[in-house]
């Protein structure tokens, strides 16, 4: 399946190549139109490059009905999603979430959440705060190994995907400028910086750009809100929960405040968006992942409003579910995009400063 996949992407890019109607669209182009022969290694860069902003096909004249038939952001994202499941650690799960991933999500959070709620039960009581539904030491049992391996999975997923790019050794200014592109979304602003054209067809709009941002400035805000808990906890001795004017609480609810909002707009600009430009066979899971990160943040905030009533356990035990969910199905989810963007960036800086140098 993934050989026919890339082989219309292929088909796709060299008609664009010759065409270059959409040279200054977004880093794709540029990258695409340096190439003469596209690899298997090439076409996937590609697909990672893509932000699936769909301007380029708006604007194509070679569009069905034309017998060309081009719709490059939907090839590109089919390529991205099995590339995703080609290099993923295990394989399997990657596949079973991008096609059932609402389901999965809400059966692991479910499932979780129960099992928190049993410990809750059955465990002791001893310690205070949150620790007094659940135990520290059962949470340090249970979220270290989960934060562990999803890390160890994408390491092993960039490392497959880096050789299938032919990367080379990456310097400081490689990193520095794919961390600067990642940082404005630029490619989301398109070449012209009118936006983009992923819920409104020939309109431009910087929707899309803005909620992706909320979405992750807001998850880093949570997770230095995390880190900012764990070295109170055991540098200072410092016990949750926090109060409003602490470090955890300062980053975290402004944090999930963005989380809940950036991810309730990018669900209602997906619902906007004409599916045919996309991977159909990826939307469950793209749908599953940014529901489950609304439940974490929405849950989160539900756990520190009502952190000191009796419903404090059951928000605390849904809240773990969901992060613990999130952590376990991130090589999986679309999570992983942002780690393979951030190495499609990184490699065409790469390819740039190679195309500089003289022959």
């Amino acid at each position: 399946m993934s050989l026919d996949l890339i082989q219309e992407a292929r088909r796709q890019a060299e008609i664009c190549n010759a065409c270059r109607y959409c040279e200054g669209y977004c880093s794709v182009f540029p990258a695409l139109h340096r190439e003469r022969l596209f690899s298997d290694g090439d076409i996937t860069q590609l697909a990672n490059l893509c932000h699936n902003c769909r301007g380029c096909y708006y604007a194509c004249q070679y569009t069905a009905p034309h017998e060309f038939d081009l719709n490059l952001p939907k090839a590109l994202a089919e390529v991205r999603r099995d590339s995703w499941e080609r290099l993923a650690w295990p394989a399997p799960l990657a596949r079973k979430f991008h096609t059932n991933g609402t389901m999965i999500a809400a059966a692991f959070v479910l499932g979780f959440s129960v099992l928190f709620l049993a410990i809750r039960a059955i465990g002791s009581t001893s310690g205070e705060g949150f620790y007094a539904a659940l135990p520290h030491n059962a949470m340090v049992a249970i979220f270290a190994p989960a934060f562990l391996f999803p890390l160890a999975s994408i390491v092993v997923g960039l490392r497959r995907y880096w050789r299938s790019v032919r990367g080379g050794p990456v310097r400081r200014t490689h990193l520095a400028g794919a961390l600067g592109m990642a940082a404005r979304m630029r490619d989301l602003a398109a070449g012209h910086g009118d936006g983009c054209n992923f819920e409104v067809e020939d309109r431009f709009s910087h929707a899309r750009r803005y909620a992706h941002q909320l979405i992750m400035y807001g998850f880093v805000l949570c997770f230095a809100a995390t880190g900012a808990g764990t070295v109170m906890h055991y540098v200072f001795d410092l016990q949750a929960p926090y109060g409003l004017i602490s470090l955890p609480k300062l980053l975290g609810v402004p944090g999930g405040l963005m989380l809940a909002v950036g991810t309730g707009w990018m669900v209602r600009l997906k619902l906007l968006s004409d599916r045919h430009v996309g991977d159909l066979r990826a939307w469950g899971g793209d749908i599953g992942f940014v529901l489950l990160l609304c439940f974490v943040s929405i849950s989160g905030l539900a756990l520190y409003a009502l952190g000191s009533t009796r419903f404090m356990s059951l928000m605390l035990a849904l809240h773990l579910g969901s992060v613990l969910t999130f952590f376990l199905l991130m090589p999986y989810t679309k999570m992983a995009h942002g780690f393979y963007r951030l190495a499609a960036l990184v490699r065409d800086a790469q390819r740039k400063q190679e195309g500089d140098r003289p022959n």
